[in-house]
């Protein structure tokens, strides 16, 4: 009975943090920032690729894990973009590069928030370049490995270099304040719920995506982008606040009884 109670109390204490930290609010804004600052950086990035002439839209496809039909919709309406890199000028690129920055100081804002840290300083920006760039390298190769690697080996690399890429991001956007062995549970947590949402997109956002084109055209397709992207803004910090949640409950918790 006491077992029972107590595991109520630390779920409720989980959702309490959730609602501290305006989780859902947080998800739209980051699903916001995505559309606007980061997508167009990908889609220049994308257009650069020699090896790759789909662009950002293959990427798009890719992270939501459409297939059929659906996929084809996408691609048509967000089709190669033969022209990016020759009309778009160095300060255009630089840009680019200031709102993609806008994007990560974002996250790292959240990071934060989630581990109860004080603001980091503006002259680690550089931080959020950087994480910026590996965010992208990290991308890249989640579409390259989609025609090298196929079948559960595809699903074993992309785990793997998901949970690096969390449990780093994390620990390099908060300035080494968060112990590696407390950042692995969020990581790992985000990258199961990454995957939950992968699956919910084929069976929800596939169908969605061809009956969104026919009643509304392009403007019902990004709808349903912008409604995926929101899910990856809760995966991203409900990853973490899970993370921090599950290491006071079982580790720290266990830390103090055994000090005691």
């Amino acid at each position: 009975m006491l077992h029972h109670a107590w595991d109520r109390l630390a779920a409720y204490a989980l959702i309490r943090r959730a609602r501290d930290l305006e989780l859902m609010h947080r998800a739209m804004a980051f699903a916001t920032l995505a559309l606007v600052t980061l997508a167009p950086l990908l889609i220049v990035v994308a257009a650069a690729d020699p090896l790759e002439r789909g662009g950002f839209a293959v990427w798009l496809v890719d992270g939501m894990g459409l297939s059929g039909r659906s996929a084809q919709v996408v691609m048509e309406i967000i089709g190669p973009p033969r022209k990016v890199i020759g009309t778009t000028s160095v300060w255009g690129g630089i840009a680019l590069g200031v709102f993609g920055v806008s994007f990560a100081g974002s996250v790292q804002n959240a990071y934060e928030r989630i581990w109860n840290l004080s603001p980091g300083r503006w002259h680690r920006v550089w931080r959020q370049a950087l994480w910026l760039v590996v965010l992208t390298a990290y991308l890249y190769q989640e579409v390259k490995t989609q025609t090298a690697v196929h079948g559960w080996y595809r699903i074993a690399l992309s785990t793997v270099t998901g949970v690096l890429f969390f449990w780093w991001g994390q620990h390099f956007l908060l300035g080494n304040q968060v112990r590696w062995r407390d950042l692995l549970p969020g990581a790992v947590a985000t990258m199961l719920a990454l995957g939950g949402l992968r699956a919910f997109s084929y069976f929800v956002f596939t169908p969605l995506i061809v009956t969104s084109a026919i009643s509304y055209g392009t403007v019902g397709v990004v709808l349903v982008v912008e409604s995926w992207l929101i899910g990856v803004g809760f995966v991203f910090y409900g990853g973490a606040l899970f993370g921090r949640w599950f290491c006071e409950l079982h580790w720290h918790a266990r830390g103090d009884a055994a000090a005691a």
